[in-house]
């Protein structure tokens, strides 16, 4: 990296180690006249914006020189990975704003999802957070699906004034930043990029009308979900890409489910009774008994119990176990980056999973 050389397009220092950071460029090209990084190239050449992650610290700078400035937010989550993709951050720049809860990648979720569920589970749970959205539209940015509905609900609360897309990092913010210059706008040489002072990387802007823009900002790593504990190639194992099938597991009292070697399950009241679970399709899962499941997570990590595929990379003494109970209802048991289980009312369980990782409960939306 050379502290001098900026990306004339939008201000990042220009660096040729980590293509999935800030400035990237190929080596050849650094030192050339007027360089801009690849995710400008892309951008003004094919009209295409790739998302770059940006540490917490980082972006909080950012949402606060966002928060003296007009206009709505869109703010982008995962409708897989709810409490993963939340910025809890993100009412520092709402204030009084209208924000609309766009959540992404339904089409992963099981066709018999009930949407109307899911919609009210979302409004009530970015309430719980103290988030009060103006509207809340479900959307799958790769399949096109509610992206005019989307457009529709920015149109009608913007009232004018420019529209900031916020999200976290493999939210799909990218996707969705393409398909919406793909409806607004139309033609490549339309789209801008500009610089904010004081920001690690410049928001990209799309022109909405002669009056305002949409600005797209930098994708917030979020330390707390499972995806940032596991390599480029496991992630492609542990997050899902098509709809998930949901794969049912009868199990007794003391009895465990694996997920890969990432995280466990262990029944512990209830009689016997179906687990039903909701993870990518391609990660395994293995049933065990209880008394059995510290000792094969030792010997088997890496091995049966995979990802991680090298278990030296995962460390077991940093793990944390909560218990919890579906004492009223039918709850899903969220583990954060991974999917989630559900389980009917009436039995008592625990999940392991590394320190970092959240796990959380909901009234099922199946």
């Amino acid at each position: 990296m050379t502290d001098d050389l900026k990306c004339i397009g939008c201000g990042a220092t220009l660096q040729s180690e980590d293509k999935d950071k800030p400035g990237y460029v190929p080596e050849s090209s650094l030192y050339k006249e007027d360089v801009i990084c690849r995710r400008c190239f892309r951008l003004k050449h094919y009209n295409e914006v790739q998302d770059v992650g940006m540490d917490s610290d980082d972006f909080l700078t950012l949402l606060n020189k966002l928060s003296d400035k007009k206009g709505i937010v869109v703010n982008l989550v995962d409708v897989f990975d709810l409490e993963g993709s939340f910025i809890h951050a993100i009412k520092r720049i709402v204030g009084n704003k209208k924000i609309i809860l766009a959540a992404n990648k339904i089409d992963l979720l099981p066709k018999q999802i009930n949407k109307r569920r899911v919609t009210e589970w979302l409004r009530q749970s970015a309430k719980n957070y103290g988030l009060y959205a103006d509207d809340v539209v479900l959307i799958s940015a790769m399949k096109n699906y509610g992206i005019e509905a989307l457009m529709a609900s920015i149109e009608k609360h913007r009232n004018g004034e420019d529209v900031y897309i916020v999200g976290t990092t493999n939210v799909g913010k990218s996707t969705l930043i393409n398909k919406l210059i793909e409806h607004s706008v139309g033609e490549k040489d339309v789209v801008t990029t500009s610089r904010i002072p004081g920001t690690t990387l410049d928001m990209i802007d799309i022109p909405i009308d002669e009056n305002s823009d949409m600005y797209d900002t930098p994708g917030i790593i979020q330390a707390h979900q499972m995806t940032h504990l596991v390599t480029p190639k496991e992630l492609n194992i542990i997050m899902p890409k098509k709809e998930i099938k949901q794969r049912v597991y009868q199990l007794n009292e003391g009895q465990t489910l694996f997920f890969g070697g990432l995280a466990r399950i262990d029944y512990i009241k209830g009689g016997k009774r179906p687990l039903i679970c909701y993870f990518s399709n391609e990660l395994n899962i293995h049933r065990t008994k209880t008394s059995n499941a510290d000792r094969l997570w030792h010997e088997q990590l890496g091995d049966l119990l995979s990802p991680p595929s090298d278990a030296s990379m995962f460390q077991l003494d940093e793990l944390k176990t909560v218990t919890h109970s579906t004492n009223t209802e039918k709850q899903d048991v969220m583990i954060s980056g991974l999917g989630f289980i559900t389980i009917d009312k009436g039995a008592t369980f625990s999940v392991t999973v590394p320190k970092s990782v959240d796990v959380t409960l909901r009234p099922s939306i199946m």
